[in-house]
């Protein structure tokens, strides 16, 4: 019987006017093996998911858990994430805006699977991305992707260029976080504070953050914290 894919609520408010879903990364295993709450990728993102809950009181907060760790490329974490969407849909109607906050493989999920109407914005932490993924389109859509300059796993230089091709349709911010490795467990604080500020403003205020981040990214040099 193959896996299943998860949610896990962090906060389900009774007026709730905009929902966070939270996307884990990790790498594969042998056997695809069903993703454990007590992986380390998935609890890394539990205090992300407290911090967006606490960032306003109107925004609901769920985590997925993916059917399979890392990328089959039978059914990838993008799929996880269009069921989950089609999940929180049933449950709060189509009008609800939807944040996809992913790290890693998660951030990858996130903006390749952001397309969706439902979607407003994404925040991608240390993408595990190629180049090209930039390239899908995403008008509309305002996108924070914010890379720690010593992430020796998922390449800075890449979830740049993806940046700046998802600038031609976007609301691109790419900060890059001074000393940041992949885990986030250097500078931890300002990742959280980054995907939950962002994520808040851009559901709930319909602009574009700008006391999170200085200025869309527009191709120029990115914002360093």
């Amino acid at each position: 019987m193959p896996n299943s894919p998860r949610l896990i609520a962090t906060s389900e408010p009774r007026h709730a006017e905009a929902v966070a879903l939270v996307l884990h990364g990790g790498a594969s295993r042998r056997d695809n093996p069903m993703v454990s709450p007590t992986q380390l990728s998935v609890l890394r993102m539990v205090p992300i998911a407290k911090r967006l809950a606490g960032a306003d009181g109107r925004l609901a907060v769920y985590r997925l858990l993916n059917s399979t760790r890392g990328w089959d490329t039978r059914h990838t974490p993008v799929d996880d994430v269009h069921w989950a969407v089609d999940q929180l849909r049933e449950g709060f109607g189509s009008d609800l805006p939807v944040g996809l906050v992913g790290h890693s493989l998660g951030g990858r999920a996130a903006i390749l699977a952001a397309d969706r109407p439902e979607v407003h914005s994404v925040v991608a932490l240390n993408p595990w991305v190629y180049p090209a993924d930039g390239g899908i389109d995403l008008t509309g859509r305002r996108v924070l992707i914010a890379h720690g300059t010593d992430d020796r796993i998922a390449s800075p230089a890449n979830a740049a260029a993806a940046a700046r091709l998802l600038d031609r349709t976007a609301d691109v911010s790419y900060v890059r976080v001074s000393g940041g490795k992949h885990a986030m467990l250097r500078r931890h604080a300002d990742f959280d504070r980054l995907a939950a500020t962002f994520t808040a403003d851009a559901l709930l205020s319909g602009r574009t953050p700008r006391g999170v981040v200085a200025r869309a990214f527009q191709g120029e040099s990115p914002i360093d914290i």
